[in-house]
């Protein structure tokens, strides 16, 4: 385990500092403008990097993972057509038409779909039978696009990805399943690198960013894993209203964030500078302070999956605890303007 381990995280920094440097070269970088304050021309390669390392890792170790070879075909196609989009701008349409294709081939190939959502609604048990096809693919490009969209401050998908699979790690080491377990390992150990140079850890003129090749690749990645979890068997590891605990944060800031770009009429999918970072930067937390605020949030969002779990508390009381938390959130986004306005007032 300490080799595999050890490989793992040196495949993914050697892949960083290489491909860094192609990318100077053919021009895959992430240059400032009125949405990026950043310094200087970031090589986006943390998603390649990545890609490349869980690839060459599930080649030789393909008992680890069902359908290995089914998942690397799926995120090194999402690497690419991330790569693309850091570079050309690829349209929304033809990301989702990938998307959704990739969902199907999951479905169809790997078997991976919501056959169930528990006895989320307090009804007793909800079996999706055909209907779960569509909320597969819908599911599927909804956690894509959430942590591709939280990816906005230093470390910040990073963190939240591992928070994430480590809660996940956490409950399949508690259900016997090791493999899947020691696989959430994996996937946090290729994800370290990738965090300390995009934190800055060997220098600015040495940083990273993950790039839409990665958010895309650790979106797909987290429902593979969920679904495997959440639908494996008649007494799964995980209940699908866990799941939703596990990703709160940039479900949340996802969901959010749309249904307030709607009402304005825009597009959901235009970008602006009203994610959860946005906000506690302008309460006048630094990049630093956000970045711990929002992680101990998804630590406390995972915590109250976990407990939820470990401790049996009904399905549908954990779903409308959700529910709550997200109407709040999404109150106090729609006024976060006047409440940050106010603040500002009272402590100035």
């Amino acid at each position: 385990m300490a080799i595999d381990l050890f490989f793992v995280f040196l495949t993914s920094f050697a892949t960083l500092f290489l491909l860094r440097k192609v990318a100077k070269i053919v021009g895959l970088v992430d240059k400032p403008n009125e949405r990026k304050m950043h310094e200087g021309a970031v090589p986006l390669v943390g998603g390649l990097s990545i890609c490349i390392t869980l690839a060459q890792y599930l080649y030789y170790s393909q008992h680890v993972l069902l359908h290995s070879e089914l998942y690397i075909y799926c995120i090194s196609i999402l690497a690419i057509v991330g790569a693309l989009d850091d570079k050309y701008d690829v349209s929304f349409k033809f990301r989702l038409l990938i998307q959704g294709g990739l969902s199907v081939a999951m479905i169809y190939y790997a078997g991976l779909e919501l056959h169930t959502l528990g006895d989320m609604f307090g009804f007793g048990t909800l079996d999706l039978g055909t209907l779960g096809y569509v909320i597969t693919v819908f599911a599927v490009i909804g956690a894509i696009n959430a942590f591709n969209m939280v990816d906005g401050i230093d470390g910040l998908l990073g963190f939240l990805s591992i928070v994430t699979f480590g809660s996940l790690g956490l409950m399949l080491t508690i259900d016997g399943q090791p493999d899947l377990a020691y696989f959430c390992i994996i996937i946090i150990v290729a994800i370290i690198p990738y965090i300390l140079l995009n934190l800055g850890a060997f220098g600015k003129k040495k940083k990273v960013f993950m790039g839409d090749a990665g958010s895309m690749l650790i979106g797909f990645t987290v429902i593979w894993m969920l679904l495997l979890a959440s639908q494996n068997g008649t007494r799964p590891p995980l209940r699908p209203v866990t799941a939703l605990w596990f990703i709160a944060v940039p479900l949340m800031d996802m969901a959010a964030i749309m249904i307030r770009r709607v009402r304005r009429g825009d597009s959901p999918f235009k970008p602006d500078r009203e994610h959860l970072h946005h906000i506690f930067q302008r309460l006048g937390f630094n990049s630093t302070q956000t970045l711990i605020a929002i992680c101990s949030i998804a630590i406390l969002y995972s915590a109250v999956g976990i407990l939820g779990e470990v401790y049996d508390v009904a399905e549908y009381i954990m779903f409308w605890g959700f529910i709550a938390c997200f109407c709040i959130y999404a109150v106090l986004l729609s006024y976060v303007w006047r409440i940050t306005a106010f603040l500002r007032k009272k402590t100035s």
